[in-house]
């Protein structure tokens, strides 16, 4: 049986970078005088980064399932492409960008600066180091949760353990220097929901099937979690510090069962999305949002920096901060959506967007094709899919398509008794490009 779409999750993506996009807009825009409220927002926030990695790393599990060791040069070969490009793409474009206002010493100290860069990810750039490298593990991964089929409930309680232990470790400053340093960009720092998102993928449709089931449960337990991690924020910020955490930081140990509970509400969020019976309207929104979300994700800092140089934060002597944070989010993804659309037009289309350029007829939203072709698909998100883009890939792959069915094999020895993903593996996925 033929895997299928899931649907779902591309509904996810518009959310998830909704979130992050909310995150930078109360960052560069919420008066200090609101420190308070905003740190309390940020707390839940932070959470966006999160479900990127555990859907990510679910999604490329789901489409890789199969993969052997004779198809990791294509597999990392393709990442590069799709992840690592873009990546050295836009830390050269923000860098050009804030150039003009930087005022280096010398050109040597302007270079230093371009390395630190591309060292550590501008602002929101990080995210791509960390999932490259889980794509460096990504095989070994694959292989332990193969070996390790029937007790992936223990490994899923290993998994929040570390995690658990790491957050506090690491909020706490009690790692080593150089891994505090770069807790952002190790993904160490994000191990249950990569390791998360891995074993989902091999139960995809069990906890389908739960959730849906499940579903008040699920809500009402995300918002008692939220509630308890805004309450341990709020009494550190009158001087009641726990091992759980205390300020806002994104390595709260007290967030992490909330983020367990907001991703799945996410995927809960996605399934009312895809419903037959919404309009057209609302289908057409979801597959823009969907097929631009890796713009919107790669972009999004420019016009945040351009509203900030343009005095926007001044809205908030007249408006409420969290409305001038809202239109920010509308006012960013609609540029966002425009810039990626042009682009993806162009040559630039891959290196720029992650998208495979289309047809300049496309740009009416009319006229777009209801359900592209496999090999009209186009890279559309920070982790692309292995999907062919053309016939002549394909016949230069020498591939053969199939079918990838619903259950996982039997677990194998090691990698070598994978066997290789096909272009069908991921057009049955997602049209998320990424293995998410």
């Amino acid at each position: 049986m033929a895997r299928r779409r899931l649907d779902q999750v591309d509904a996810m993506r518009p959310i998830k970078q909704a979130g992050v996009v909310s995150t930078h807009s109360i960052l560069y825009f919420a008066p200090a005088a609101a420190s308070v409220g905003s740190g309390a927002a940020l707390l839940l926030l932070h959470v966006s980064r999160d479900g990127f990695f555990f859907i990510s790393a679910c999604m490329l599990t789901y489409a890789y399932a199969e993969m052997r060791l004779t198809g990791l040069r294509r597999f990392y070969w393709r990442r590069f492409v799709s992840v690592g490009i873009p990546y050295l793409c836009w830390n050269l474009i923000y860098f050009l960008y804030e150039l003009p206002t930087s005022h280096f010493a010398s050109a040597s100290a302007a270079l230093a600066h371009l390395g630190r860069l591309i060292d550590t990810g501008y602002n929101q750039l990080y995210f791509l180091l960390v999932i490259m490298q889980f794509y460096l593990v990504f095989p070994l991964v694959l292989m332990l949760l193969r070996r390790t089929r029937g007790h992936h409930g223990l490994v899923l309680a290993v998994a929040a353990a570390a995690q658990l232990t790491i957050s506090i470790m690491t909020h706490w400053n009690m790692l080593p220097t150089l891994m505090v340093r770069y807790a952002q960009q190790d993904a160490l720092s994000y191990l249950l929901y990569l390791i998360g998102g891995g074993v989902v993928a091999f139960h995809i449709d069990e906890v389908d099937a739960w959730v849906r089931r499940h579903a008040r449960l699920i809500v009402a337990l995300t918002i008692v979690s939220a509630l308890a991690a805004e309450g341990i924020y709020f009494l550190a910020r009158h001087g009641v510090t726990t091992v759980l955490g205390s300020g806002n930081d994104p390595f709260q140990p007290s967030v992490i069962p909330f983020n367990v509970g907001a991703i799945t509400c996410g995927y809960l969020a996605g399934l009312a999305l895809v419903r037959p019976w919404r309009s057209g309207r609302t289908k057409a929104l979801v597959r823009v949002g969907s097929d631009d979300a890796y713009g919107i994700y790669l972009s999004q800092l420019l016009f945040i920096t351009m509203l900030s140089q343009l005095g926007w934060e001044r809205l908030t002597s007249v408006l409420p901060w969290p409305l001038v944070c809202l239109l920010t989010v509308g006012i960013v993804f609609a540029c966002c959506i425009a810039l990626t659309g042009l682009l993806a037009r162009t040559p630039l289309a891959v290196p720029l967007t992650g998208r495979k350029q289309e047809p300049w007829s496309t740009l009416v939203p009319g006229r777009r094709p209801v359900e592209p072709a496999p090999a009209e698909q186009a890279f559309t998100d920070p982790v692309p899919s292995d999907q062919v883009p053309s016939d002549q890939a394909r016949a230069a792959d020498q591939l053969q398509p199939q079918s990838v069915t619903a259950d996982f094999p039997a677990p194998m020895a090691g990698l070598e008794d994978l066997p290789v993903p096909e272009p069908a593996t991921l057009v049955g996925a997602t049209r998320d490009k990424n293995g998410s």
